[in-house]
C-alpha cells in the first residue's frame, strides 16, 4: 500500500481563537498579542487572532478589538477572526481585521435549536455579512460545524453538507473549512467525504479543522492529506474544546502535528522548537496540563544519545570484549 501525501502544507493557528475560548483563566490582550507575534516569528502563515463574539455569549474572546490594534503584523501572514453577524464585520474594520470567517452546523437540529434557522437558511442570511465585508476590502471566509457527525443526529447526510457549501457559494464565498468540532470523525469518512466534496466543488479552497477528542485527529488528517486536501487548523499545546458541544476535548496539537509533519517530509515553514516554546507558555498561563504528546515525551530527535566509548549498537557485546 502506498500513501499520497503533498511535499507541504499550511497550518493556521486557531489557539487564541478556538483553544483559548474554552478556558477559564482568561489571558490579557497583551499576553494573546504576545503569543500572536512569538507565532509569527516561528513561520506561521495563517493565525486566527480571536472572534467578535458577544462577550456575554463568549467572555473570553472580549478583547479581540485590542488584541488586532496591538499585534505586530507581517505582510504575508494572514490574521483572522471568527464572526457570527454584520456587527462582527463592522468591529472587524474598526481595528484592522482583514480576514473573517463566518459559521453555521451541519446539524439541522443543532442550528434550528440555536437559532431557528435550518443551516441553508442561516448561511442566506450571511449576504449582509459578505455584502459589507466587500465594501470593507475585508476577506471572508466559511466554515462547516460537525459535517462527520453531531451528538444531535449522529450522522449528517452527505446531500445536507452539499446544500450548504451551495449556499455559501451563491452568497460569493468559496474559501470553506469542514469542523470536527463533536470529534465524531475516522479517517475513512474523512477521506470519503473529502474525497467527495473536492470532485464536486473544484473551486473551493478547503480547510480542514479537527478535535483530538477520542484520538483520531492527527489520522484525520492524513486521511485528509490522502484526499488531497493541505490545509489544516490546530491549536498550540492541543487546547480547546466548543463550549457548545457535550464533551468536546481540545484541537489538534499544533506540535504533535508540526512533529508528524517533519518526521515524514511534510514541510510546513513553520519552526518547530518555537512552536515548542508557545505551547509551554499557554500551559503556564492556562495552569493544567493539556492534550500535548510533544511537551509530555519531547521531539522523537530528544531520543538519540551518545553511546558510552567503546561500545557499538550491542552494549552487552561490548563489555564482554
Amino acid at each position: 500500500m502506498s500513501f499520497h501525501f503533498p511535499p507541504k502544507i499550511t497550518l493556521c493557528e486557531v489557539g487564541p481563537r478556538d483553544g483559548l475560548q474554552n478556558e477559564a483563566v482568561i489571558p490579557t490582550p497583551a499576553q494573546k498579542a504576545d503569543l500572536i507575534d512569538r507565532m509569527t516569528d516561528a513561520g506561521f502563515p495563517v493565525i486566527e487572532v480571536g472572534s467578535f463574539m458577544s462577550p456575554k455569549a463568549v467572555p473570553q474572546m472580549a478583547g479581540t478589538d485590542e488584541v488586532f490594534r496591538l499585534i505586530h503584523r507581517k505582510p504575508g501572514v494572514e490574521y483572522r477572526a471568527l464572526i457570527a453577524n454584520l456587527k462582527g464585520v463592522e468591529r472587524a474594520a474598526a481595528c484592522g481585521c482583514t480576514k473573517v470567517k463566518l459559521n453555521v452546523s451541519a446539524s439541522r437540529a443543532h442550528n434550528l435549536a440555536n437559532l431557528n434557522r435550518t443551516p441553508q437558511e442561516s448561511v442566506a442570511g450571511f449576504a449582509s455579512c459578505t455584502d459589507a465585508a466587500r465594501v470593507c476590502g475585508i476577506e471572508i471566509s466559511g466554515s462547516i460545524s460537525m459535517p462527520f457527525g453531531s451528538p444531535w443526529e449522529r450522522e449528517i447526510p452527505v446531500s445536507d453538507v452539499r446544500e450548504i457549501v451551495e449556499a455559501y457559494l451563491a452568497v460569493g464565498v468559496t474559501e470553506i473549512s469542514l469542523s470536527d468540532a463533536a470529534g465524531v470523525a475516522c479517517p475513512t469518512q474523512v477521506l470519503s467525504l473529502c474525497t467527495q466534496m473536492a470532485k464536486e466543488f473544484p473551486q473551493v479552497i478547503w480547510w480542514l479543522h479537527f478535535h483530538n477528542t477520542r484520538g483520531l485527529g492527527l489520522a484525520n488528517v492524513l486521511a485528509g492529506m490522502e484526499a488531497g486536501f493541505t490545509r489544516f487548523d490546530s491549536a498550540f499545546a492541543g487546547v480547546g474544546g466548543c463550549p457548545f458541544v457535550p464533551g468536546a476535548a481540545g484541537n489538534i496539537s499544533t506540535e504533535d502535528l508540526l512533529h508528524m509533519c517533519g518526521e515524514m517530509g511534510v514541510e510546513t515553514g513553520i519552526d518547530l522548537d518555537q512552536a515548542l516554546e508557545i505551547s509551554r507558555m499557554v500551559v503556564g498561563m492556562v495552569g493544567h496540563p493539556t492534550d500535548s504528546y510533544l511537551l509530555r515525551a519531547g521531539k522523537s530527535s530528544d531520543l538519540i544519545r551518545e553511546l558510552p566509548t567503546g561500545q557499538g549498537k550491542n552494549p552487552k557485546a561490548a563489555e564482554k570484549s
